[in-house]
């Protein structure tokens, strides 16, 4: 199997030009091509597909196999790969994926997309939408109680469903620890992409994340997304917000008159390879 590997701000996956490769069983190749040991090393697997509703199809498997509705930083690679390696000539691209089509801008310098900005959508906020379970919606820094602690938690899907959490001290924070009990806690009946947020200012924050399927990862995508409608909702920034991960920065801007938030950031080729599967 022919791959390329590509990262969005330290969000690495493995990509597989589907209109010419063949994954049969894609949960199980996503595990092992994900072991970072015995594998390729990555956050998961991301299939590029035909599509018959938009420019191409993304379809996105977790480290541990299960299967993704949407990646943010991963979808901008999606649009680099197709521009870059010719299946394209287009600077607007659309993308298929489990939480809808996605609109992309490239910019591209020298003949390679360099910088992509996507429309992610609308925000979602309806707890049986995220889905949720919680007795009030929208949850807006509302208490959940995660093994016997109580955080104030602001609930948004992107796609995937995200508990933000705001707080003074993230880079001392034992993620290890409190990530599994967020992912797996009973009011997220499909789990839940946990952020755990500092505000710097009115426009920057900075942000750790706890992926369901991935655990800590250097970037999240949706999640940055979510971070940025969180902190509107809580009166903590501006609707243009620069999101500081592990892995880089992130522009987002949550255009509320038209309720869309757009995601602005670079997509990178590491290498490619071929391995046998």
């Amino acid at each position: 199997m022919k791959f390329t590997k590509m990262q969005g701000i330290g969000n690495d996956y493995v990509y597989v030009n589907c209109l010419e490769e063949e994954v049969k069983n894609p949960s199980e190749v996503a595990k092992k091509v994900s072991d970072r040991h015995f594998g390729i090393g990555s956050d998961g697997l991301i299939l590029i597909k035909p599509s018959e509703k938009a420019d191409f199809e993304m379809e996105m498997y977790n480290a541990d196999g299960s299967q993704g509705a949407m990646c943010g930083n991963g979808i901008r690679c999606v649009a680099k790969y197709v521009y870059d390696y010719g299946l394209t000539d287009k600077t607007q691209v659309s993308v298929d994926t489990k939480s809808g089509i996605k609109y992309l801008d490239l910019t591209v310098r020298d003949g390679k997309a360099v910088e992509i900005k996507v429309n992610m959508g609308s925000p979602v906020l309806e707890t049986e939408k995220i889905p949720m379970k919680y007795p009030q919606s929208p949850v807006i820094s509302k208490p959940l109680n995660v093994e016997e602690n109580i955080y104030e938690v602001t609930a948004v899907s992107m796609g995937n469903p995200h508990a933000v959490v705001f707080m003074e001290d993230i880079q001392n924070l034992d993620l290890e620890k409190v990530g599994p009990g967020f992912e797996k806690h009973m009011a997220f009946p499909e789990s839940v992409n946990t952020e755990f947020v500092h505000v710097l200012d009115r426009n920057t924050v900075e942000m750790r994340v706890w992926e369901r399927g991935s655990g800590e990862t250097l970037a999240c995508g949706t999640g940055a997304c979510a971070v940025a409608v969180a902190c509107v909702l809580n009166g903590y920034t501006q609707e243009q917000v620069t999101v500081k991960l592990l892995g880089g920065d992130l522009k987002i801007f949550w255009d509320r008159r038209d309720n869309l938030v757009y995601m602005t950031g670079p997509a990178e080729v590491v290498f490619d390879g071929e391995i046998q599967i």
